[in-house]
């Protein structure tokens, strides 16, 4: 399915409708598909043809929708750009993404005033506002005559970066309607419902697992620029927000919100959560705060869209488990030569199906690891054990893995000890070296507001808990982590300044 069509079809369906509402602005259907076609044709004014970029930096808005189906529509790939990119990074990303056209919010023209020397092949530069609406006036409505095909590319999102430069993640139009359809299914969006946006847009779990399939459905979506939790209560209550996204840190910042008042939430009933393990005590919160709200886990990555559904009704009995295989997906847990294990047994995940990216682009070698047997399967990088009844468990990153003295250390197993200590509201474990055993754990902790540790109390935590050779030998308080716009702690920021002066003895 085309993404254009995916608009078109709902515009028919349900016209006068507000698709998109932003800061208190109602879009209709018709008016959000008008302005998109408008869009694509003023794409083709410009010369640009299909298969080459247009840039998009933006927070959450009207205008980022009308981008992401006029360019669909157009046949140019949407590069979605980070909104937290330092020059250097945003002049790395536009370049390497061969970006021809960009639209950018007024509030970072000083980041694009600073690259625009370096970037010669960027010909146009649309600020949105004023310009942006008179760059689309005048514009046909009508639907572009493009001939496109479901396979065609349309979309880039750029990896979170916990490790290295950000790859850029080319999808067809197949590939995200797979993942749009997945999410309408298992998490329930129906036409009925009001979708918060509440991560950026620029990435995948926002835009691709829930703007997408919402407008897919002929739901009406309200998006949030900027994330306080106060800012949410309020949405929910201007809009009657029935249904959203979230990482787990949003999650726990609303539970844990001294102003929470469950009556802020009285229409919220579905919410799905993933980008990075979600403690069991903010889901446990949830249970008792706001038991009307149906929590659905979801696990993938912006490689494969969402692979693995844990339903709420699972929950609190599988608390751990990312679930079982989405409906319209194929993953499976093997050995390092793609033998499948067996149960119980640790293994790496791996997905196979019109869900997957097309490459990475301009990274050939970086793509043919991600496809490294060649017979379709793509593999994660995600450890995991597999039970008899078919549900998943995450064990870790493969690259995460902590060899000590021999011995195989998790940290997640770590981090799931460290969670159950009632003060500890995140952490992060990592390996660190050490000169008998190569490398040694080491735990960074964010304790719970108003709650104290000490570093003795969470190593004596840990042993009744861990055995010995897994317990951190490092544990120090942090007061906030470093994270992806996801909600993914960077371990890469923590654990670089200890390995600076020396290989990694593993």
């Amino acid at each position: 399915m085309l993404t254009g069509d995916m608009l078109r079809r709902a515009t028919e369906r349900f016209r006068d409708k507000s698709a998109i509402i932003w800061e208190g602005r109602h879009t209709s259907y018709a008016d959000l598909n008008a302005d998109a076609n408008r869009f694509a044709h003023a794409l083709a004014g410009l010369g640009l043809k299909k298969g080459e970029k247009v840039g998009i930096i933006s927070r959450n808005r009207t205008e980022y929708g009308i981008v992401f189906f006029g360019a669909a529509k157009s046949g140019c790939v949407l590069v979605n750009v980070s909104v937290l990119y330092a020059p250097d990074e945003l002049q790395y990303v536009l370049n390497k993404a061969d970006v021809q056209a960009l639209i950018y919010e007024d509030l970072f023209a000083e980041k694009i005033e600073a690259v625009k020397p370096h970037c010669p092949q960027i010909g146009t530069y649309i600020s949105i506002g004023q310009p942006f609406n008179d760059f689309i006036a005048g514009q046909f409505a009508d639907e572009p005559d493009v001939a496109l095909d479901e396979r065609d590319p349309f979309s880039m999102t750029y990896t979170g970066g916990t490790t290295g430069l950000p790859k850029g993640v080319l999808a067809s139009h197949r590939a995200r309607a797979v993942t749009a359809h997945t999410v309408m299914v298992e998490e329930k969006i129906d036409e009925r419902d009001i979708v918060g946006i509440v991560t950026p847009l620029f990435h995948i779990a926002a835009l691709n697992i829930m703007f997408q399939p919402a407008i897919l459905a002929g739901a009406t979506v309200t998006l949030l620029s900027k994330w306080e939790s106060a800012d949410f209560a309020k949405m929910v209550r201007d809009t009657g927000m029935t249904a959203n996204f979230m990482v787990p840190t949003q999650a726990g910042m609303v539970v844990q919100d001294p102003g929470f008042d469950p009556a802020d939430y009285a229409t919220w009933r579905k919410v799905s959560f993933a980008g990075a393990p979600m403690p069991d005590w903010v889901q446990r919160d949830f249970f008792e705060k706001l038991p009307k709200v149906e929590l659905t886990q979801i696990y993938g990555q912006s490689e494969m869209g969402v692979i693995a559904v844990l339903p709420h009704w699972h929950l609190p009995e599988r608390l751990g488990s990312i679930g079982r295989p989405a409906y319209n997906v194929d993953i499976a847990c093997v050995h390092p030569d793609g033998t499948p294990i067996k149960p119980g047994e640790i293994g790496e995940l791996v997905s196979r199906g019109d869900n997957l990216m097309t490459e990475y682009y301009g990274e050939p070698e970086q793509t043919a690891n991600f496809f490294k047997f060649g017979d379709g399967w793509a593999w994660s990088g995600d450890l995991a054990t597999v039970d008899q009844e078919g549900f998943y468990t995450l064990i870790d990153r493969s690259k995460d893995m902590i060899i000590s003295g021999g011995e195989n250390i998790y940290p997640k197993e770590i981090e799931d000890a460290l969670y159950e200590h009632d003060a500890v509201a995140e952490c992060a474990v990592f390996g660190i070296p050490e000169d008998k055993f190569g490398e040694v754990p080491a735990a960074y902790i964010l304790l719970k507001s108003g709650m104290t540790a000490t570093e003795g109390e969470i190593v004596a935590h840990c042993a009744t808990r861990l055995a010995r050779f897994k317990r951190p030998r490092l544990v120090k308080f942090v007061d906030d982590f470093p994270k992806t716009p996801i909600g993914k702690i960077q371990k890469n920021f923590l654990k670089d300044p200890y390995w600076a002066d020396q290989e990694k003895k593993i």
